[in-house]
């Protein structure tokens, strides 16, 4: 049984007992526990190294019976002095302490009772494990007697099992520890200082100075597109994206009264709301948040920034950027094209070909900033300039582009066609001077882009019909089977396989030679013609004049028509191609066909550019366009005399006819296939032509899609042409002919001819019957 021990109050002894009777005891019991604790010490020794000497185990005992035999007063005044250990006695003539137990390291301590002084207690503390932990009282000695109490280690708060807790460390090993961990951190600390200032010093101040720069993209200034007379179609200015950072806002103030005032997002939104042009209300709403960017406005000028940066709103900055402008509105958009309006990037036309030539290359601005955004006035900057584009002149002129535009337009809506599509050509050199498209859209408000963006004049792809019967002519001449005056016999169809093919209206067998059929515009005529011809000869001739094959221009868009090989012509298809249905082609191209006539046999391919500025202040010709010679100069004059005949008032088109010039040309008009529907819907009407028809100098061609209200050619399409013909020529100072009286070839005959008459052409019957 644990007992328990006796407060120090409990056992102080009066003041009244006798100090003699006092003092013997206490030297008695501290000679007897003097000896007492020496053995335990020599035992606890003992028991760590695995031995117990005999002579502890005799002299505890001896100790303990003679602590036995004191009296009461001594072993009371021994418990107190136990359990007072840890201060100091106020008695001053003696200090009792008790034992310590000796333990093992493998068991754990069991807490000593504070006895009668002298009393034992055996402990046990697991299989094969003794130990007699005693305690007695430590005999006290007075300072001055010369003996000296026996050092004291500290006490700890024991468990529930009441054992004394081993003694803390030496203070100055903890002190040496807390040394050594101190200065490992500070170590720590000074090799990061080393590397920062040392080793990465030039990276750690690299990545300082990004934290509080801030790189500016500066954009290359676009290059000009002109006409070829300097006019400008389009160009770019610069301009800025005013953009704000709500947290700086509130901080702005001015002065109200003469006294600075902060006036934060009210006051910002009050003066900035007449320079952006917006409603104060808006501004509010915009600059109020969190947010660190947010675009207030876009395309100012640098005039209003600069009216902006001076009111020194905190927060408010601007961007670089640029904005495309086309100061020749619809007149040119279908063929200059556009940029798109959140980037300025390329996105059709002429600013999609040549974008690598005039977008150039950006530069750069990095320069330091302040906590609101604000670029610090007196820090450095890096800026690495923008590199221009350069700047593209046409072939176009402005001039006769806006009349062609306009008159194709009030054309298109007096007829209330689909669209329509007019094409001027140098005869010569292939240049294009104008390419009107409508419908079309204004590339300054590209709005909802439910406008015609494409250039139609290269896109549209349709069946040409007897614009394309030119080629037939041709190449017959060009073989040799066929002359402008032979004889032929032309009833108003022919039956030919299958099907039944007819002119464009009804009439009696007309005797008419090759020139008549072709101002007549007869499509039984060309198929006579035709069958002079192997399928893969006249095959051979359409490719050369361009069918089937982009021109080389490079416009976005363009379509290279249909041309099927002649292996794939069946019997029908065989004839209806010599007078143009069952091939495709677009405006561009056929006006080439003509280009080529006018020009004696030499195709040349169109173009569109006439130069390139080098960025030097000189200009780069464009390279000069492909020629090829596709039928001999006879056969071009004997095909260009015979078209004069179709403005005359035999022809199809005496609406044609310009005053003071010969004019060669063909109409056509052509069943329109539709590819929604997938099948043949409305008419194509169209005239081409050339003049002065002596010395050619320009083709214009005319096209309308399915026209409602009139859909020959000759009725809708050659006034077109008449109106734009006549101003170009006034336009590019074409005198008029000296004598524009000529000598009409032979058209019609007097009467049938002969059957054994040379060349006559006439119905031989159905190959299919054959």
């Amino acid at each position: 049984m644990t007992q328990r021990r006796t407060p120090a109050s409990s056992t102080r002894t009066a003041k009244g007992s006798s100090s003699a009777s006092s003092s013997t005891s206490t030297r008695s019991t501290a000679s007897s526990s003097s000896a007492a604790r020496r053995a335990a010490a020599k035992k606890t020794a003992a028991s760590r190294t695995g031995t117990t000497k005999p002579t502890t185990t005799t002299t505890t005992k001896a100790s303990t019976k003679a602590a036995a035999k004191k009296p009461a007063t001594t072993r009371a005044t021994s418990a107190t002095s136990s359990s007072t250990r840890t201060s100091a006695s106020r008695t001053t003539t003696s200090r009792t302490t008790t034992g310590r137990a000796s333990r093992t390291p493998s068991t754990a301590r069991p807490r000593a009772s504070a006895t009668a002084a002298g009393a034992t207690r055996p402990s046990t503390t697991g299989p094969g494990a003794s130990r007699t932990a005693t305690r007695t009282a430590r005999p006290t000695s007075s300072r001055r007697g010369g003996g000296s109490a026996p050092p004291r280690g500290p006490r700890r708060r024991g468990g529930g099992g009441g054992g004394d807790v081993p003694p803390a460390g030496n203070p100055r090993m903890r002190m040496r520890g807390l040394m050594v961990a101190s200065l490992f951190v500070l170590s720590l600390f000074a090799a990061q200082l080393m590397r920062i200032q040392g080793f990465d010093s030039a990276e750690v101040a690299a990545d300082a100075l990004a934290q509080r720069t801030t790189t500016e993209s500066i954009p290359a200034r676009r290059g000009t597109i002109t006409d070829a007379h300097g006019t400008v179609l389009a160009s770019s200015a610069e301009r800025r994206i005013v953009v704000v950072d709500q947290t700086a806002i509130p901080a702005y103030e001015k002065k109200v009264g003469g006294t600075r005032t902060e006036v934060g997002v009210a006051g910002a939104a009050e003066d900035l709301a007449p320079l952006l042009r917006q409603d104060e209300d808006d501004l509010v709403e915009a600059m109020t948040g969190e947010r660190r960017y947010v675009i207030l406005a876009k395309n100012l000028s640098p005039l209003t920034w600069r009216k902006i940066s001076a009111l020194g709103i905190p927060g408010v900055y601007s961007e670089r950027s640029s904005q495309r402008t086309y100061p020749q509105s619809t007149t040119v958009a279908s063929l200059v094209g556009f940029v798109q309006p959140q980037d300025q990037t390329a996105g059709g036309g002429l600013e999609l070909m040549l974008d690598d030539t005039l977008k150039g290359t950006p530069g750069t601005a990095t320069y330091e900033v302040a906590m609101d955004g604000s670029r610090l006035p007196n820090a450095g900057s890096d800026v690495s300039s923008a590199e221009p584009g350069k700047d593209v002149r046409l072939t176009i002129d402005n001039d006769v582009q806006w009349y062609a535009q306009n008159a194709l337009a009030a054309k298109v809506e007096e007829t209330d066609a689909l669209s329509g599509t007019v094409v001027v050509m140098r005869v010569d050199t292939g240049e294009l001077v104008a390419l009107a498209s409508y419908p079309t859209f204004d590339p300054n408000d590209l709005g909802d882009g439910k406008g015609v963006f494409a250039n139609l004049a290269f896109s549209d792809a349709f069946e040409p019909g007897s614009t394309a019967k030119i080629m037939t002519v041709a190449a017959g001449l060009e073989e040799g089977t066929i002359t402008p005056s032979s004889p032929m016999v032309l009833p108003d169809h022919l039956q030919r396989y299958d099907a039944t093919l007819r002119d464009s209206h009804p009439h009696p067998v007309e005797y008419r030679t090759v020139g008549g059929a072709l101002a007549e515009s007869s499509n039984v005529g060309m198929m006579l013609i035709g069958e002079t011809m192997k399928p893969k000869t006249l095959e051979q001739y359409f490719r050369k004049f361009g069918l089937g094959s982009k021109t080389g221009s490079g416009f976005p868009g363009e379509s290279e028509g249909i041309m099927p090989p002649s292996e794939k012509w069946d019997g029908v298809q065989r004839y209806t191609v010599t007078y143009g249905q069952g091939l495709s082609t677009t405006a561009v191209q056929v006006a080439g066909v003509f280009q080529t006539i006018a020009n004696k046999g030499v195709r040349v391919a169109p173009s569109l550019i006439a130069e390139t500025s080098d960025g030097e202040g000189g200009w780069t010709p464009a390279p000069a366009a492909k020629r090829e010679r596709v039928v001999s100069q006879g056969t071009a004059t004997s095909v260009s005399r015979m078209l004069e005949g179709v403005v005359s008032e035999e022809g199809t088109a005496p609406k044609a006819k310009i005053d003071g010039y010969r004019v060669a040309g063909k109409t056509g008009t052509a069943d329109r296939y539709d590819d929604k529907t997938g099948g043949y819907s409305g008419k194509t009407a169209s005239f081409i032509g050339y003049a002065p028809a002596q010395d050619p100098q320009l083709v214009v061609a005319v096209i309308l899609q399915r026209p409602v209200k009139g859909y020959f050619g000759g009725q809708v399409a050659a006034p077109v042409f008449k109106d734009v013909m006549t101003h170009a020529l006034q336009t590019q100072e074409v005198p008029p002919d000296a004598d524009d009286k000529v000598t009409p070839i032979s058209t019609r005959l007097k009467k049938a001819p002969a059957e054994g008459t040379p060349g006559l052409l006439k119905d031989r019957g159905n190959p299919g019957d054959r």
